[in-house]
């Protein structure tokens, strides 16, 4: 399976960007109004500048205090693993598992077209074992 067909399986394609020169505190607000672990850092919301999560917030918080007055490029990781639609799944879990990365935005052409999180991965699993035992269930009750 495609990380395309991953993305369509989302409720939402939607993907929340926030500009560089933005403070840290609006990003907070962002993260939490969306209900999201981390927002792709983008000026006009297509091209991938940087992503920051979470993660990122809480690290440089504990190493300084003063972080909630910086801006989201003083924090954001702006070396960002990306993918495209015809990845496949197994894939990119692999490098999310290597890289302890938990989101990775989809690139389409240079164009941000998603993102996908660990738990679309780990949704997009079960959804799949499930299917093979209703199948392999099916074929033991029809035999």
């Amino acid at each position: 399976m495609r990380i395309g067909d991953v993305l369509r399986a989302k409720p939402s394609l939607d993907v929340v960007t926030i500009g560089p020169e933005a403070g840290v505190r609006e990003l907070i607000a962002q993260l939490a109004e969306h209900n999201v672990g981390a927002l792709i850092v983008s000026s006009d919301g297509t091209t991938v500048e940087g992503i920051v999560s979470e993660r990122d917030v809480v690290r440089h918080l504990h190493h300084d205090g003063t972080v909630i007055n910086n801006t989201v490029a003083a924090i954001m990781t702006a070396v960002v693993e990306t993918c495209d639609e015809d990845t496949h799944v197994d894939e990119l879990m692999k490098v999310m598992t290597e890289r302890r990365v938990r989101h990775v935005p989809v690139v389409h052409e240079g164009r941000l077209v998603g993102i996908i999180s660990i738990g679309d991965v780990v949704k997009h699993h079960i959804d799949q074992l499930q299917f093979e035992r209703d199948q392999l269930d099916e074929y033991v009750h029809r035999s």
